[in-house]
């Protein structure tokens, strides 16, 4: 479809996502006269840019001039005056927003079983959840609707559905893409990034919406940690395990230097305390006004809401050693390595994975990630005849060019690869 117009790719792409609305729902609404508009202008020529004509799924909560953002939530529902930054950067570059993609209500869990808008099912298992926040937006590049999808990370948001749907996610670093126009849920840590089928297409995305033309290295020999004992105490699935062994073996034989590296105390134990002041602020007008929550999102709420003066100075000090943590470990090291997550499954309805609640198991080694504010890749590692699995790199701040030239690498030497369901 690369040598197709416009017209025809915005078409393909909305014929695709109506008819999956019913089965895999990864909108909650599409754009049909004006995206086609949009296309049509680019075929005459009016609109170019190195993504002319490339259809895009937007998170229902980044803004979109004269679209409706509604947060996933029962209530939210405004009409956006503007367009939000890192949209206009993408529609500057010729992309065609087809539609609003759905997501966790809120953006505040991972598995996008959303109560009002329905939930987001995985187009590779549809018994089982996209992942979370941004699950239609994984959703959709998975079902092969859209390319690119673009989605927010606050605590794994865009590599959780990445590694559940088996797609190519970029987490960038903190304050590398603008979050003006796009809805908060911890405004210290949230982060804009995009899903897609190959990293040519993250690649493209994150240049359109950052700005950043810097260049990584192509062909670079890297030294990569495998962060200990974050690693070995990880709830892992036994698929997981053998794939990340396997890939670090493929890493290795590329001629990168791959060892264990210690960072004691670095564990998922105060994620969301640390978090606690953000969300009960963001929320505080709308609790006041009695707005109605799906009761998983309200018991969450609450429990922010309640949170001592003492419990949050704790997360706070938790948060700075982990940042020291991170430091440290990008002295001596390029980059570190994990699975994106520990289970690549999450049945619908199923509050557990194993024996452990799903948030914990998805979040595991991802939520880490953006408490140090540092940038990190999901890579799909999906080998024939196994289990989809995900490689989560991470870098230092500001890595992202690293990162892509590391992640196109590896898609290069078929370590990274994206099959559409």
């Amino acid at each position: 479809m690369s040598g197709a117009t416009a017209v025809v790719r915005v078409t393909q792409a909305l014929e695709r996502a109506h008819a999956t609305k019913e089965t895999v729902n990864a909108f909650t609404s599409l754009d049909d006269d004006r995206a086609l508009s949009r296309a049509e202008a680019i075929d005459r020529g009016e609109i170019g840019g190195r993504l002319a004509g490339v259809p895009i799924a937007l998170k229902d909560l980044i803004d979109h001039e004269g679209r409706v953002t509604t947060c996933g939530s029962h209530f939210y529902k405004e009409t956006a005056d503007k367009t939000a930054e890192c949209v206009k950067g993408l529609e500057d570059e010729g992309a065609v927003i087809i539609g609003r993609a759905n997501l966790h209500e809120w953006a505040f869990g991972f598995n996008s079983e959303n109560e009002a808008w329905g939930p987001v099912r995985n187009p590779r298992d549809l018994n089982t959840s996209a992942g979370g926040s941004s699950g239609g937006s994984g959703a959709a590049v998975a079902a092969g609707i859209t390319p690119i999808a673009i989605g927010t990370d606050t605590g794994g948001s865009v590599r959780v559905p990445a590694a559940l749907c088996g797609t190519y996610g970029l987490k960038v670093t903190h304050g590398a893409i603008s979050l003006d126009g796009v809805f908060p849920l911890v405004p210290s840590l949230d982060t804009v990034g995009p899903l897609a089928d190959s990293m040519t297409n993250i690649d493209l995305a994150y240049r359109a919406m950052s700005g950043d033309s810097t260049e990584g290295q192509p062909n670079g020999r890297f030294r990569i940690g495998i962060p200990q004992p974050w690693f070995d105490d990880a709830p892992m699935e036994e698929d997981v395990a053998r794939s990340f062994a396997g890939t670090v073996e493929q890493l290795i034989e590329l001629g990168h230097q791959v060892h264990p590296i210690q960072m004691p105390d670095v564990k998922p134990s105060r994620l969301i305390t640390a978090a606690f002041e953000e969300v009960a602020t963001v929320h505080k007008e709308f609790r006041t006004q009695g707005k109605r929550y799906s009761k998983v999102v309200e018991d969450r709420i609450i429990a922010v809401e309640n949170a001592t003066q003492e419990e949050v100075r704790a997360a706070r000090e938790w948060q700075a050693m982990i940042r020291s943590r991170f430091e440290d470990a990008f002295s001596t090291v390029d980059f570190l390595i994990t699975p994106t997550t520990p289970a690549v499954k999450k049945v619908i309805g199923d509050e557990m994975i194993g024996e452990k609640h799903h948030r914990s198991v998805l979040s595991y080694f991802s939520a880490i990630v953006n408490h140090a504010l540092r940038p990190a890749l999901a890579i799909p590692t999906t080998r024939p005849g196994g289990t989809h699995t995900s490689l989560q790199v991470i870098g230092d701040l500001n890595s992202e060019p690293e990162l892509i030239a590391l992640g196109t690498n590896l898609e290069g030497a078929e370590i990274g690869s994206f099959e559409p369901s």
